[in-house]
């Protein structure tokens, strides 16, 4: 493919409005308060680890469907649906009711399972759209660039949502503000509760709007860009897409092992990821810092993606993920160890190590991957990264079980919450061996699966 047509990628307006469909679906303001602010409408713990399931599953069952219909109908048109369900999404949080138990716990399960499906509806059909259509109108040796920009206007825009979604969630905050604007109006939590949810409506419109601006592009001039006739056959192609994937996945060894490496990291790193204002408690950090403290972090995206390009251009894939383990094994150590503000420092780590193993995940996978099958794969991976996640929260639940009965056998001093904390800061200290556990499977089966291949499968990834 030449580069005379489109001597920059972001001249491409699908390129554009890609990175903009990213920014506005993640930019989900209720992320630095997620966990309160379920607890705040009235559900229990028990509820919200449920919830969580709930939308982890939903992903699971509907993400490589998603992903051959996608191939099928139209990347753009998934989109669209995804940008849908999300406003769909949000109209639920904002209008759920309070005080009546069982219809809040349905309007939540509504919403969680909306929500899965609209990731899986975008997993997958986003960057196919835009990395074929980079392959039609340009080059793709530009993909690393669009990745770079496009993970640094993501972070750009999580920064603002960790900020602002904490900031509008606090009532003293909102008081004061109303205060010093002159207006005399009594803010409480009930009335911030459902502030980030509205701010996220907003997000939902706006990721509708760049969906919609999009156009569907096939690369491959035999596709006609007409979806089957009738929806029993669109279903049986996308049953039969799902499967030549699976099998072209599972027939190809650096596939399957870019996609299980980074489920080895996603899975590990998303479980402690979702239990960080707990974890930022045990290390005194002040409640009030959490919004900036997602901020900061948000911030690594404006220049670890940059690195990860350096390390995709001039690395071996054997050398990144031995780096990125090394790097992940001593944060999770680091984490527990508890370490006053201090231990802040591991969870830069693993942040960093998220934002590269993401990049270097697509750059990897997108090169190897036939355009006819780019979604439908894809989706393979987001489906794996989830259900791990599922798993992981699974045993983790077993494992707090299990070491909440030990605790109370060992008759543990304190309070109901002083109790919940001796067996968090029990649990953290698993994740390290886990961790190698994983990996060492892990680096046997590729042994095994790549014996005799030598670096044929490495050059192909490297040379595209």
């Amino acid at each position: 493919m030449g580069t005379s047509r489109s001597p920059s990628p972001f001249s491409i307006p699908n390129v554009r409005r890609f990175i903009a469909f990213r920014a506005f679906f993640n930019a989900r303001f209720y992320y630095p308060v997620f966990t309160i602010l379920f607890l705040d409408f009235g559900l229990t713990l028990s509820q919200f680890a449920l919830l969580n399931v709930v939308w982890a599953a939903t992903i699971v069952l509907v993400e490589v469907p998603s992903g051959a219909l996608a191939d099928i109908w139209g990347r753009r048109n998934l989109l669209v649906f995804s940008g849908a369900l999300m406003i769909l999404e949000m109209a639920v949080l904002c209008l759920a009711p309070r005080g009546y138990p069982h219809l809040l716990f349905g309007a939540f399960l509504l919403n969680r399972v909306l929500s899965g499906t609209a990731e899986a509806a975008a997993s997958g059909a986003d960057e196919a759209l835009a990395y074929d259509t980079l392959k039609h109108e340009g080059d793709v040796q530009d993909w690393g660039r669009v990745l770079d920009v496009q993970m640094r206007v993501q972070s750009t825009a999580f920064i603002v949502v960790m900020s602002l979604g904490a900031a509008v969630y606090d009532p003293e905050l909102m008081q004061w503000l109303v205060h010093w604007l002159g207006f005399k109006i009594l803010i409480t939590q009930e009335t911030t509760l459902r502030f980030p949810a509205y701010l996220t409506l907003l997000s939902a419109v706006l990721t509708l709007l760049s969906a919609l601006g999009m156009r569907e592009v096939y690369p491959d001039e035999s596709q006609t860009g007409t979806p089957p006739q009738g929806c029993g056959e669109s279903i049986a192609k996308a049953f039969r897409l799902t499967l030549d994937a699976g099998r072209w996945i599972l027939k190809t060894p650096f596939a399957l092992i870019i996609i299980l490496a980074g489920l080895l990291f996603d899975h590990v790193i998303r479980m402690l990821i979702t239990m960080n204002s707990q974890y930022y408690r045990l290390i005194h950090l002040p409640e009030a810092s959490f919004g900036l403290i997602g901020s900061a972090l948000a911030g690594l995206g404006l220049f670890v993606p940059r690195l990860a390009l350096q390390l995709a251009q001039k690395r071996s894939p054997v050398f990144n993920l031995g780096l990125l383990a090394g790097v992940t094994l001593l944060g999770l150590i680091g984490m527990s160890r508890f370490l006053p503000f201090y231990g802040l420092l591991p969870i830069v780590a693993l942040m960093a190590v998220m934002y590269c193993i993401n990049f270097l995940v697509s750059h990897y996978l997108n090169k190897i991957t036939d355009s006819q099958q780019r979604a439908t794969v894809l989706s393979f991976k987001g489906l794996s990264y989830n259900l791990a996640y599922g798993l992981i929260g699974l045993l983790y639940s077993l494992l707090l079980l299990a070491l909440g009965l030990e605790a109370q056998k060992e008759g543990a001093p304190g309070s109901a919450d002083s109790l919940k904390d001796v067996v968090f800061v029990k649990s953290i200290a698993w994740f390290p061996g886990y961790f190698t556990l994983i990996l060492a499977c892990l680096l046997l089966y590729a042994r095994w699966r790549l014996k005799g291949t030598g670096r044929q499968g490495v050059a192909g990834i490297e040379q595209g």
